[in-house]
């Protein structure tokens, strides 16, 4: 059963860098081989992540998520089962919030810098959504 999770946290580090090379390195290895599919999106101290696959590979990789030490305040924003992956052909694709056009911003949040703490789950989802149909997302896979 394939299921999609998306969750928002902070980055320990504010110049994210070399902790956003670090888990898109990771991640693209892991998820190879173990079926996942996803999108990373970054900007200021901010990491947002829908991940896809098989409910356990994706459970578990949440759970070893939540426990990394890289960012605090991690919160899941959306969960449910899946007939199809959105985000399949990424094994991790990457997205700079803070380079976002401000109209599609501000398409989705009070405010033209993107908060995901301060938005419902649909909401980031639908902005990755035209974030993927507008060709914003690279490092596909």
């Amino acid at each position: 059963m394939l299921v999609r999770l998306l969750y928002v946290s902070r980055a320990i580090d504010k110049n994210a860098q070399g902790a956003i090379e670090s888990i898109l390195e990771s991640s693209r290895a892991y998820n190879m081989t173990n079926g996942i599919t996803g999108v990373l999106c970054y900007g200021g101290d901010i990491f947002l992540q829908a991940i896809e696959g098989g409910r356990h590979a994706v459970n578990g990789l949440y759970n070893h998520i939540a426990k990394d030490e890289r960012h605090t305040d991690v919160v899941m924003l959306h969960y449910e089962e899946i007939r199809e992956r959105r985000f399949g052909g990424w094994t991790m694709g990457q997205v700079n919030l803070s380079k976002l056009n401000t109209s599609i911003v501000l398409k989705y949040s009070e405010r033209p810098q993107f908060d995901p703490y301060a938005v419902s789950g649909d909401v980031s989802l639908a902005l990755l959504e035209e974030l993927m149909a507008t060709a914003s997302i690279i490092g596909r896979a």
